[in-house]
């Protein structure tokens, strides 16, 4: 089963203890920057998880402070600051969600958590029993350039993902991931 697999959970606190020591000084470097760009380095914004509860997801700031709170396909790219355009790029602005994974609320790899104000894909997620499943970081729907601007594929491969999973596929999208497969989440 996707969510009761222990052995994925201690590969999350391994690698999420491992992640947030190893990317510690680029953190730090990474705040620094973004707290001079707008004085806010992080963006904490609330999500739906496993069993559509919510939880608080951290990123580094990207965008600009009075940039409205929407799904990244309906914001603008004149929003993001000139640090987030490589954050973005690099997908160094997911790093603090190690602090999700290692807290137990997010996986490294899982479906991506929908905003609690996203009910249509909630409902269409919900019908395929993605919240059965703990977020992620990343999956197959990021790997395959699939974001949550088309909600059905994306929920598609998601359930495909859930149905399919184990340690090697857990692996399989890390490995990708980090090789830059896929990226995050278009804007307009």
């Amino acid at each position: 089963a996707y969510n009761g697999n222990k052995m994925i959970r201690l590969f999350d606190l391994v690698l999420s203890t491992i992640g947030l020591l190893f990317f510690l000084p680029i953190m730090v470097i990474i705040s620094l920057a973004c707290w001079f760009e707008t004085r806010s380095p992080f963006f904490i914004q609330q999500r739906i998880g496993l069993n559509e509860s919510t939880f608080n997801l951290i990123k580094f700031r990207t965008m600009k402070l009075d940039t409205p709170s929407v799904a990244t396909h309906l914001a603008d790219k004149s929003a993001i600051t000139r640090i987030g355009q490589m954050l973005r790029a690099s997908k160094l602005d997911e790093l603090p969600q190690l602090w999700n994974v290692f807290r137990g609320e997010m996986s490294i790899v899982g479906p991506r958590p929908c905003l609690v104000d996203q009910q249509h894909l909630i409902r269409v997620r919900r019908a395929k029993g993605i919240f059965l499943a703990k977020p992620g970081i990343t999956g197959l729907a990021q790997v395959n350039k699939i974001d949550m601007s088309n909600e059905i594929l994306l929920a598609e491969a998601d359930e495909y993902m859930i149905r399919t999973y184990n340690t090697r596929t857990y692996f399989k999208y890390i490995i990708l991931t980090v090789l830059g497969k896929g990226y995050g989440d278009a804007v307009r």
